[in-house]
């Protein structure tokens, strides 16, 4: 390319790139046709004197995210990087899954949606790290367990969450797992819990975290006594969801805990149209392989950790998640 050639070049390029212009604009400016401009474009990439670069905040791997995606069927997946210290990850999510998250929900919620969140450290980071949500209903998904989390509760997530929207806030005051299924069903009907209840089929968008079935990662499993970790193990148990159980291939098992449990049913979450899990480490990456082939979330939010193992696992196929298929009835 000649000098006039460069600079001619160059003129279409900003117009292009920075002004916003269209190829047709610039081909009336230049006097040119659409396609001599098209071809400058495409000439100004080839000799570097256009250099496009993406950027995204150095704390998110836009490269491993949109490889989950496409791998599982996910609507969006969002992969942030691991805390140095790889012994953070070793019993609870990271932090930032939580800020990563907030950010996220102020994206695909809009106004009038119903929000649904489950317990979990990391969905209690995540309404802590709320900053803009439009106005909706925030309803708990779950029971209360709020060992170790004193005044940052899912109780407290549901009204901070709701405090963000300007919204209503519909909290569950009842424990997450009772002694026994008439136990269980007496507290569905009081009229807290019921009005909750209610909601569920009216949520859009859903927040859970996930468990493996290890001590200190799994709130259920550390709600039961020895003799019920060992009977739920012996069925595969390798993943839990907001009380729900999972083998490995994504198949709910022990549905009889279910029932003793204040959550939402498995058929309602699967009904929800957009269901983010909040999940990452080394240690969970196994669960959260199996509740994505559980077909029950439509979006994830990890760290490279975990997304490395997802990425690479030989595993048997994943199920498309966008297709909320049900491996029991495949």
């Amino acid at each position: 390319m000649g000098p006039a050639e460069l600079v001619q070049a160059a003129a279409m390029a900003r117009r292009f790139y920075l002004e916003g212009k269209s190829k047709i604009q610039i081909a009336e400016e230049f006097g040119v046709s659409r396609f001599k401009v098209a071809r400058v474009l495409e000439t100004a990439l080839e000799r570097d004197l256009v250099r496009i670069e993406i950027r995204v905040p150095a704390e998110l791997d836009a490269e491993r995210s949109d490889a989950l995606r496409a791998r599982y069927g996910l609507r969006h997946a969002v992969v942030v990087e691991s805390p140095a210290d790889g012994a953070v990850t070793d019993h609870h999510d990271p932090e930032n899954l939580g800020a990563v998250a907030a950010d996220l929900l102020g994206e695909l919620v809009t106004e009038g949606d119903v929000l649904g969140l489950a317990w979990g450290r990391s969905t209690i980071n995540m309404a802590t790290a709320l900053r803009r949500l439009p106005p909706c209903t925030v309803v708990q998904l779950t029971g209360v367990y709020d060992a170790g989390t004193a005044e940052r509760g899912s109780v407290e997530a549901v009204r901070r969450a709701a405090e963000v929207a300007g919204g209503e806030a519909h909290p569950i005051y009842a424990p997450m797992l009772l002694p026994d299924v008439a136990t269980a069903n007496a507290l569905r009907s009081q009229t807290g819990v019921a009005r909750a209840f209610e909601y569920f089929d009216k949520v859009t968008v859903a927040a859970v975290s996930i468990g493996s079935w290890e001590p200190g990662i799994s709130t259920v499993h550390d709600m039961l006594s020895e003799e019920e970790r060992e009977h739920y193990a012996s069925l595969g148990a390798a993943a839990e969801m907001s009380a729900h159980l999972f083998d490995a291939e994504g198949r709910r098992i022990g549905r009889d805990l279910g029932e003793r449990c204040i959550t939402v049913e498995a058929d309602r979450l699967r009904r929800i149209p957009e269901v983010v899990a909040i999940a990452g480490g080394r240690r969970k990456a196994g669960a959260i392989g199996a509740v994505l082939r559980s077909g029950l979330v439509t979006s994830l939010v990890t760290d490279t950790a975990a997304a490395d193992f997802l990425l690479h696992e030989t595993h048997a196929g994943p199920r498309p998640a966008l297709e909320r298929a049900d491996p029991d009835e495949l």
